[in-house]
């Protein structure tokens, strides 16, 4: 991603609060499914009339009462859990200070605007981004309240996600949840451009529905997700090439066998290789900068040649299948979500593709309707 083609969306001010809504509910054997998925593929215009039917068919729960929910989902062995709610994006920050919401990549402005069209097109907000924090004591007291109650539901989808859903509708609830969050500042951590289209539908016709935006708030501390590395595959470019462009922004450059390089791998240490020879690159990280960012900063703008074109891949074994003649594999190690949160706040972006928050919750869970705003 060059960075002119990339901007930082607008800040939303603090206080950082979450909404009831009156979710709408994909039955559970419909969650999970690609089929339901394809639910909100082109033509947006005949969304509203499948929703309506596959209401009338129970295939689709409407719930009666607005609701702030708690949604915990298993998924590989991780359960993740967070507060869901309409995220008040109504406000922009006065300052760094007043800041309620932090992205941390950028975003492309005709992606946002082709994801706010969409949105406004179908009235919904299909998915919850994604939102991490440090959730203060008493947030995690309330939520072990409401985990301690009869969930609203409880059923494995067809994704072998299971889920548990509780509805917090008790006013006193809703207002402690208000005052619990008033000062916290979230990360994103899926959805930059779910984000941005939300302040673009927002700019556009202000009002009760474009006020607010569906996410999930995730504590960190509690149920963390799982943060996890993203590889490249630098196309045009050779191993040489890239030890050349190293050593001249005096990074380490050492040639070792493919087990050595894989276990240097670390914070400050990149393991990179052809297929047919493996080094080690030891970057030279002042205190809160990131590897990838030395990486895409740094090292690709040294390269004598290419790269034609950057790959990304969430696993060694899908990077390294991608290896052909004039290609180099970059593994990166996994990144730190303090720090990720530290270069937001300190208004940096990381390059495209730095982060890989997991598991994300299946589509259909919690649907929001503009339409009920």
């Amino acid at each position: 991603m060059e960075s002119g083609a990339v901007v930082i969306p607008p800040y939303v001010g603090r206080p950082l609060r979450l909404a009831p809504f009156r979710a709408l509910r994909l039955q559970p054997r419909r969650v999970g499914d690609p089929a339901s998925a394809r639910l909100f593929a082109r033509p947006y215009r005949s969304v509203a009339d499948r929703l309506a039917q596959w209401e009338s068919r129970g295939h689709l729960h409407r719930d009666d009462q607005p609701a702030v929910y708690l949604h915990e989902y298993t998924a590989g062995g991780l359960t993740v859990r967070g507060l869901v709610g309409a995220l008040d994006i109504s406000h922009r920050a006065s300052g760094p200070a007043d800041r309620a919401v932090l992205p941390h990549e950028g975003i492309h402005p005709v992606q946002a605007d082709e994801l706010a069209d969409r949105m406004t097109a179908l009235c919904l907000n299909p998915a919850p981004i994604l939102l991490v924090h440090r959730a203060p004591p008493d947030l995690r007291v309330l939520v072990e309240e409401v985990v301690a109650g009869v969930p609203l539901d409880d059923f494995v989808d067809r994704s072998d996600q299971r889920h548990r859903l509780w509805a917090v509708r008790e006013p006193d609830r809703v207002e402690r949840i208000d005052a619990a969050l008033a000062s916290s500042q979230a990360l994103i951590a899926d959805g930059h451009h779910r984000y941005a289209a939300y302040l673009r539908m927002q700019r556009r016709s202000p009002g009760p529905a474009t006020d607010q935006g569906l996410a999930m708030l995730v504590d960190q501390e509690d149920t963390p997700l799982f943060l996890g590395p993203i590889h490249r595959v630098l196309l045009g470019t050779t191993l040489d090439d890239l030890g050349t462009a190293a050593e001249a922004v005096g990074a380490g450059f050492d040639l070792v066998d493919r087990a050595a390089a894989v276990q240097a791998l670390g914070p400050s240490t990149l393991a990179v290789g052809d297929g047919r020879r493996w080094a080690s690159i030891k970057l030279q990280l002042p205190p809160g900068r990131a590897a990838v960012e030395a990486l895409h900063e740094e090292i690709v703008p040294s390269l004598a040649r290419g790269p034609q074109k950057v790959e990304y891949h969430h696993s060694v074994e899908a990077t390294l299948a991608r290896l052909r003649r004039d290609a180099v594999a970059v593994l990166m190690p996994a990144p730190d979500v303090d720090l990720v949160h530290a270069i937001a706040a300190a208004d940096r972006l990381l390059p495209e593709k730095a982060t890989s928050f997991q598991p994300k919750p299946s589509v259909g869970v919690l649907i929001r309707s503009l339409r009920d705003e």
